[in-house]
């Protein structure tokens, strides 16, 4: 979408391209404890996935691992790529565009809320609570590809 306003010295019109906004998800799972969610301290309030928004200049590889050790207190090693969620009502406060990853903790016993996090626990991917913006189908899809995927390659190496 692209609009224009008036520049404030000159008058002239400035054309402003309206972009989704770049963010990133993390699927921090342990096959014991699931897969760690974030009570939110912010609007929307309610449980999500660690994640947030990307830096300039940073990766999208660097900002999923840095906001899972701001928001959960846990140092990832991501493991793959879940998928990439661009529903424009996926947030209601702005379209973004979430590239969404799975990862394995170091130390699970140092899962903390931190930054803009008022909770932070495992869950099993049985019993999940209720669940903001699209975190619901990103599990779902978590859920019957990657584990899928996981389970092959247990059974693969049991020769």
């Amino acid at each position: 979408m692209v609009a224009t306003k008036p520049c404030p010295h000159c008058g002239k019109d400035v054309v402003h391209y309206r972009n989704p906004v770049p963010t990133v998800d993390v699927v921090i799972y342990d096959p014991e404890q699931g897969v760690v969610l974030i009570k939110r301290n912010n609007p929307p309030f309610g449980w999500a996935l660690p994640g947030g928004f990307v830096d300039y200049g940073e990766t999208l590889e660097h900002a999923a691992v840095r906001e899972a050790k701001e928001e959960t207190g846990l140092e990832v090693i991501l493991t793959g790529l879940v998928g990439v969620y661009s529903m424009p009502w996926r947030d209601d406060r702005q379209h973004t565009i979430s590239v969404t990853y799975s990862a394995v903790c170091r130390d699970r016993d140092k899962l903390q809320a931190g930054d803009d996090a008022g909770g932070a626990n495992f869950f099993t991917l049985d019993n999940l609570p209720e669940l903001v913006f699209d975190h619901k189908d990103i599990l779902q899809d978590f859920s019957t590809n990657i584990l899928r995927l996981q389970k092959a390659a247990v059974v693969g190496n049991s020769d």
